[in-house]
């Protein structure tokens, strides 16, 4: 099979890369990531000699760039994303250019060369937040922000694509991701930074938004679960029910690193701060067969060296 992914510079695109090479010998992956600030080829060094893989430079939203590239491709899994929520509020123009638009111009492509699979790696931020219970496949969408409003807007389009010309679509919805190579902007890489650089953590509004936390290996798998055995046209929860609030998480940083709680600054509240993200991955789990691999506390320590040993 010859994948197409986009993004894969980047946090979760390039661990779904590692992992698909390492189970899928003979697989072709073609890498296509703008490199913005949050992509770093840095994340590829240790399959960039890999013989079925090659990285090209480019803009989702560049008709001539992805239509050469997915004439190549049997399969399009699109990773690629602008996905920082406080940028979002700042400025979210970019976030439409390449959520929407960069969405739109690779279902073209799968449309045009009849792939057999187009995967949209989307976000359980669509749905909104909730105060009790946890949001499945079906439920409304209701997102916060233009973040999520980009990637629930590029969602409707993959699922029109579907509708109107049988485009073979697959949508997931994953929760918190965390792991090794992320960009210092999230929460957790963010937090570690500034505490080894020996500043406070600004920890919005009284911290206790809520997070369903999913390590991006376990992630991967289900990716590669929707990819090749998911139904067409269908939405998959990736979640594991991991929840932790953000006072949590920054308390369990401290106490890694040796640190106290002076360290913590609370600051203004993001606008329109979504109190709790959950979603039911119940559907993944019957009818796909995934499960989450990695404890949270083992995976949470391996982090927190990694960035210890990597952060600069």
């Amino acid at each position: 099979m010859k994948l197409l992914v986009t993004g894969g510079a980047g946090f979760i695109g390039s661990h779904f890369i590692r992992h698909m090479l390492a189970k899928y010998p003979d697989y072709q992956i073609i890498n296509l990531d703008k490199l913005t600030y949050a992509g770093n080829l840095e994340n590829c060094k240790d399959y960039a000699e890999n013989p079925n893989y090659r990285f090209v430079q480019g803009d989702i939203a560049d008709k001539k760039v992805v239509d050469e590239l997915a004439a190549e491709a049997d399969v399009i899994i699109n990773i690629a994303a602008e996905t920082h929520v406080d940028n979002s509020i700042e400025g979210p123009t970019v976030f439409l250019e390449t959520n929407v638009i960069g969405t739109q111009v690779l279902l073209e492509a799968a449309k045009k060369y009849g792939h057999k699979r187009y995967v949209q790696v989307s976000t359980d931020e669509v749905y909104g937040d909730r105060l009790d219970g946890s949001f499945v496949e079906t439920d409304k969408l209701t997102p916060s922000n233009p973040y999520s409003a980009s990637k629930a807007a590029a969602e409707l389009l993959c699922m029109s694509y579907n509708r109107t010309y049988s485009t073979p679509v697959l949508i997931s919805r994953c929760s918190n991701n965390y792991g090794t190579h992320q960009y210092p902007e999230k929460l957790i890489p963010l937090f570690i930074k500034k505490l080894l650089a020996g500043e406070k953590v600004p920890l919005y509004g009284d911290g206790l938004h809520v997070r369903d936390w999913l390590h991006v290996t376990d992630h991967c798998k289900a990716i590669d679960l929707i990819l090749h055995k998911g139904k067409v046209g269908e939405t998959y929860n990736i979640g594991t029910n991991e929840e932790h609030n953000n006072l949590e998480i920054t308390r369990m940083l401290l106490e890694i690193l040796g640190l106290t709680e002076d360290r913590i600054e609370y600051v203004t509240d993001r606008l329109g701060h979504d109190l709790r993200y959950s979603v039911d991955a119940s559907k993944i789990k019957s009818e796909l067969g995934w499960a989450a691999e990695v404890k949270f506390e083992d995976g949470f320590a391996e982090m927190v060296e990694w960035y210890k040993n990597n952060l600069k």
